[in-house]
């Protein structure tokens, strides 16, 4: 069972917490808990790092933000303690995990199980810290931002889970954002391809690092939500399984599994660069060795002048630094003049069943241009089609889209 921040934020929150975690014990169930820090607490404590050294050392700073969640861990241990359910609180360095790469952003690599095992087979929740554990020097690492979800996949995996149950403020994945698109669904599967995709794309439920690694690992997980009466059991959430056991339970799915939106993009244009060869590496390099992620790439044929323009998208967060490397390498690349936007969205259509179906394209197309909505650039993978629109059309997108391949749930009127 993994807890996300909403769900440990403040001693009754956790309390309820406890209350599920002792439902699956008395039901039988070994188990083990992954919390993540309270809600904003990992913020405040970023924070403080950066007012004692701005420039601060990434192993002193794991040392401070790996605390979050080693209070929440501990406290959820005292609540199931006060109801009469034996639990203990494991640090990351205690079990061990172990990580590789850097501070701030490590890697899981080995989880030594043995002594965990016994303690939960003598009777005892496992309550571990997310987000955290420890380096070939002894030292605590960090996994980044949303690791708690990684965390809970890789420990899961250790130990043999049946599955991995991770419970957010939502009752589990749906075809679209339900605050956009009051008709949305519940999913009740979801494949791991699908969800990774939907989380690359801006769907938010779980970290795109855990889903891969479930997949990886075989571990199944269920989405759903923590937010219960006292005393109620959670409904059943969404499952995140292989597409083998998806077949296996002959379920009728639909050709487009769920639609996602992220206005987290800026679109930088080039224009008139003379076409050579090393002009794609002269431009694209610098922001790779700068991590930044580039995604959707547009390209015009070459004119009869020779000249060739170049479109591509970045994180907003990462727009300036992006025009800084681009602008400094200018003289090479040769290009005349660099504009952006950062009033720009991406909308995505995700499924497996487009796979094995034509037309899904054009379906997509003939809906947006219904509504004379613009695309300013196209990217398709296997199962996904994203397209790059005026920003302001975005929430008027998901809505026609979601109409278009029939995700709608039953109710009378229509979708505007």
């Amino acid at each position: 069972m993994k807890f996300g921040g909403t769900s440990m934020a403040g001693t009754e929150r956790i309390r309820t917490v406890a209350g599920l975690v002792k439902r699956e014990v008395d039901a039988g169930n070994e188990v083990a808990v992954v919390v993540s820090a309270m809600a904003g607490e990992t913020d405040r404590l970023v924070n403080f790092c950066r007012e004692a050294a701005p420039d601060f050392d990434p192993a002193e700073y794991d040392v401070v933000v790996a605390t979050g969640e080693q209070v929440t861990a501990g406290l959820l241990a005292l609540c199931l303690h006060g109801m009469g359910t034996p639990a203990r609180s494991w640090l990351g360095w205690q079990i061990p995990i172990g990580t590789t790469g850097r501070h701030a952003r490590a890697r899981i690599g080995t989880i030594e199980t043995d002594a965990l095992a016994a303690s939960l087979a003598a009777g005892t929740v496992a309550v571990v810290p997310g987000f955290q554990g420890r380096m070939d020097d002894g030292r605590v690492s960090t996994l980044g931002r949303g690791g708690s979800d990684t965390s809970a996949v890789a420990l899961a995996a250790a130990i043999g889970a049946e599955r991995c149950d991770i419970y957010t403020d939502v009752a589990g994945v749906y075809t679209t954002d339900p605050r956009i698109v009051a008709r949305a669904r519940k999913l009740d599967y979801v494949t791991y391809e699908e969800m990774l995709e939907l989380a690359s794309v801006g769907a938010k439920v779980l970290q795109t690092r855990s889903v891969g690694l479930a997949m990886k690992m075989g571990v199944r997980i269920q989405v759903l939500t923590s937010f219960v009466e006292h005393g109620m059991a959670p409904t059943r959430g969404t499952m995140i399984v292989g597409e083998a056991e998806i077949r296996e339970l002959a379920m009728e799915r639909h050709l487009i599994t769920g639609i996602a939106h992220d206005k987290n993009e800026a679109l930088i244009m080039l224009i008139d660069i003379p076409e050579r060869a090393g002009n794609m590496t002269d431009i694209f390099r610098p922001l790779a060795e700068a991590q930044i992620d580039v995604d959707m790439i547009v390209q015009t044929p070459t004119r009869g002048d020779g000249l060739i323009d170049l479109m591509f998208t970045v994180p907003r967060g990462d727009l300036a630094q992006a025009i800084e490397l681009v602008e400094a390498n200018r003289d090479k690349v040769g290009y005349d003049r660099m504009t952006h936007n950062i009033k720009v969205a991406k909308v995505s259509i995700v499924g497996v069943g487009m796979k094995s179906h034509a037309g899904v394209a054009n379906t997509m197309f003939d809906a947006l241009a219904a509504r004379g909505i613009e695309l300013l650039a196209i990217a398709t993978s296997e199962i996904k089609i994203s397209v790059l629109i005026e920003e302001d059309y975005t929430e008027l997108a998901v809505r026609v889209l979601h109409t278009a391949y029939g995700l709608d749930a039953a109710t009378e009127g229509t979708d505007s």
